[in-house]
């Protein structure tokens, strides 16, 4: 096991978080499933991010590949995601965030999406549960379902969208698209690969494609600006590693970057 570790920092606000499950949501490949042998993460990976908004620590968010699952019979992907402000954020936005996915083993289909989630007055605890035999998801909050919609084969929860992308073979000017669905309705979201740029965090480089989601889609703070953006920046290796995000927002501009990597 390799362990990569800079300072420990706190940082990573809602915001950013939610511009990149909703990034994540439309950036996959075509191909129907990839090769496990192939796969970039393994349980036991953890990835740790330190987010900014301008020059103040705002919280972190931890991405982990835990050991296999079994769901309905199924052995599963199990991927968590955690966010949590700091004390200072706190008194304003505080934000204690957990989301959970299981997926198939070719990483095809989602097979069951949780998310707790505390940001400020907002609570939910949201479960969607798919049935690929009906080709159906069902999306309940505290309880309180909903009817289910209909889903197309390949369709992934947000969460496992992000985990996707790193299975693709990426590429200059590659324009890649998946189906998405937070169980209340499902889309078809687009990414495309803009360049390649050297980063240097915390004394170490980092050889990355650039990409760059359509936000469209995407709701909250991104959708009051025309020049709302993001982009995502994800190593030229055969990791495929998230090392930083940023967004272009109408509050201001926030940068996650990687602090600690331990990789299976």
């Amino acid at each position: 096991m390799r362990v990569f570790k800079k300072k420990t920092v706190l940082a990573i606000v809602p915001v950013i978080i939610a511009g990149l499950i909703c990034w994540s949501g439309g950036v996959a490949s075509s191909a129907e499933s990839v090769s496990f042998a192939s796969l970039p993460f393994q349980p036991g990976e953890r990835l740790v991010y330190n987010l900014r908004w301008g020059i103040i620590p705002a919280g972190y968010a931890e991405l982990q590949v835990l050991p296999f699952a079994t769901v309905n019979g199924e052995e599963a992907w199990h991927f968590i995601m955690s966010v949590q402000t700091t004390e200072f954020v706190d008194l304003f936005y505080k934000v204690r965030d957990r989301i959970e996915t299981f997926t198939d083993l070719s990483m095809t289909n989602s097979l069951l999406y949780k998310k707790e989630q505390r940001e400020g007055s907002t609570d939910r605890d949201v479960v969607i549960r798919f049935d690929w035999d009906s080709n159906s998801a069902v999306y309940s909050n505290k309880g309180e379902v909903r009817e289910p919609i209909a889903i197309e084969t390949g369709t992934l929860d947000p969460l496992a969208s992000l985990y996707y992308i790193r299975t693709q073979s990426l590429a200059d000017k590659l324009e890649v698209v998946k189906p998405v669905t937070d169980g209340k309705k499902v889309v078809r979201g687009v990414a495309r690969i803009i360049g390649r740029e050297t980063l240097n965090i915390d004394g170490t480089e980092y050889n990355t494609f650039m990409i760059e989601p359509d936000l469209k889609d995407v709701r909250g703070v991104f959708e009051k600006s025309d020049e709302s953006k993001l982009r995502l920046w994800i190593t030229d290796d055969d990791r495929r590693l998230l090392v930083k995000v940023k967004s272009k927002v109408v509050v201001g501009s926030f940068t996650g970057t990687l602090v600690e990597a331990t990789l299976p």
